[in-house]
């Protein structure tokens, strides 16, 4: 009887069993896979140090220079690798024998070299950074300077540099602020993660100075992005209110001053911007270069021709901008030369003189042209936008550093 069940229950059994093996095959393989090829990589990250080379970082991990070489010659058509600049980051993504899966390097602030390794080698893209784009109110009181009003830190310095440039045609940033002067700015914030970055573009601006306002709306037209004041006249002059950023006058326009080395009174058509040596001198206007030499008390000396019988000149500069020669044009704020004391000078400063029909007049009071307005086509969608922003100015008092509201996600752009 034992012997008959276990002979009828024997095909059952079978059954049984292929059917638990059958479930066991249906199992996906996925559950267990094996060590994926995430696992067998590794990554090195690190920052370049002052006069690092790719070399030197290559020799320093020990990786092989072959492919330096390779990885060298796949950038070459998107960014050099033959200058890496100091505190710039890096990272590379190597396998279990050491070779060069990927490498990144952070060419600035908007865009990074990325090279990847595929079956046919290394290649490389120029890979831009995504930021997330806020609109940041800030308000406040002059107190010392601008630098030091808007607050400490790099990307305070460029903006404080940014909003000065902007009202450059009106407000002499060294002789005309003064203590108590109030500004208010709209601005963009970039930030990633939810990290703040760096600013971006000014949209709007107030600035109070000596109890006259000034205001600045950063607007677009056909492609040309201008700052106009409120009732759409261009910001900009012919002429820049000064040549140089953040400097004190040391000695101004006159007829007679006493002069420190020839101990005799003469004219001194001109005004004397004390300035650290190697300060950056910039064309205050576009222009051709008349001279660019050496001319006795001047010592090296720029003069530029401009339109309607301008003319400009800056002396006792310690060297000249790069490729600054007599003949050649030049663009307003371009670098024409460096801070020095050359010729008949004391200590490093800027003589800087203005001539109208080769007379000289003083560059503090001389009325210059300004750009060109609005079109009147574009005119209502001017005055929405200025509306706009002043609706966002007014709610700005000072001593406020308010975060608004997020724009966009925003693709940096060369």
């Amino acid at each position: 009887m034992k012997k008959f069940l276990a002979a009828a229950l024997y095909p059952v059994l079978l059954l049984s069993v292929f059917a638990c093996n059958v479930a066991r095959d249906e199992t996906p393989k996925e559950e267990t896979p094996p060590a994926t090829k995430q696992e067998a990589y590794h990554e090195i990250s690190g920052t370049v140090g002052k006069g690092e080379t790719c070399f030197d970082i290559f020799k320093k991990l020990k990786l092989d220079l072959n492919d330096l070489l390779k990885i060298k010659e796949a950038a070459a058509g998107v960014h050099k690798l033959r200058y890496l600049r100091p505190g710039h980051q890096y990272k590379l993504t190597l396998d279990n024998n050491d070779q060069i899966n990927s490498f990144e390097y952070s060419i600035d602030d908007d865009a990074s070299l990325s090279i990847t390794r595929d079956e046919s080698g290394y290649n490389a893209e120029k890979v831009m950074v995504n930021y997330e784009t806020r609109i940041i109110n800030i308000g406040n009181t002059i107190k010392e300077n601008l630098v030091s009003s808007i607050g400490e830190g790099r990307e305070n310095t460029l903006l404080a540099l940014s909003l000065s440039d902007i009202f450059a045609w009106d407000i002499d940033f060294s002789t005309d602020l003064r203590k108590g002067d109030q500004f208010k700015i709209i601005v963009e914030g970039l930030y990633i993660d939810g990290k703040f970055r760096k600013y971006g573009n000014i949209l709007a601006a107030e600035f109070i100075n000596d109890d006259k306002t000034y205001y600045a709306y950063r607007f677009e037209d056909n492609g040309t992005v201008g700052y106009y004041d409120e009732k759409g006249n261009s910001v900009k002059k012919a002429f820049l209110k000064a040549p140089l950023n953040f400097r004190r006058i040391s000695s101004s326009y006159t007829n007679r001053r006493f002069h420190p080395i020839l101990k005799t009174y003469r004219p001194h058509h001109g005004l004397d911007y004390a300035a650290p040596i190697w300060t950056p001198v910039s064309a205050v206007g576009d222009g051709k270069i008349i001279f660019a030499g050496y001319k006795g008390g001047y010592g090296r000396l720029v003069g530029i021709r401009h339109s309607n019988g301008y003319e400009t000149y800056y002396g006792h500069l310690s060297k000249f901008g790069k490729g600054i020669r007599s003949g050649m044009k030049v663009e307003q704020g371009q670098i024409i030369g460096y801070v020095g004391q050359s010729g008949l000078a004391t200590g490093p400063h800027l003589h800087y003189e203005i001539r109208i029909n080769h007379r000289p007049v003083n560059p503090l009071t001389v009325k210059l042209p300004r750009g060109e307005p609005v079109p009147n086509a574009l005119m209502v969608k001017f005055r929405q936008y200025r509306n706009q922003m002043n609706t966002q100015l007014a709610s700005i008092t000072p001593d406020v550093f308010a975060f608004v509201t997020k724009i966009r996600d925003n693709v940096a752009k060369n």
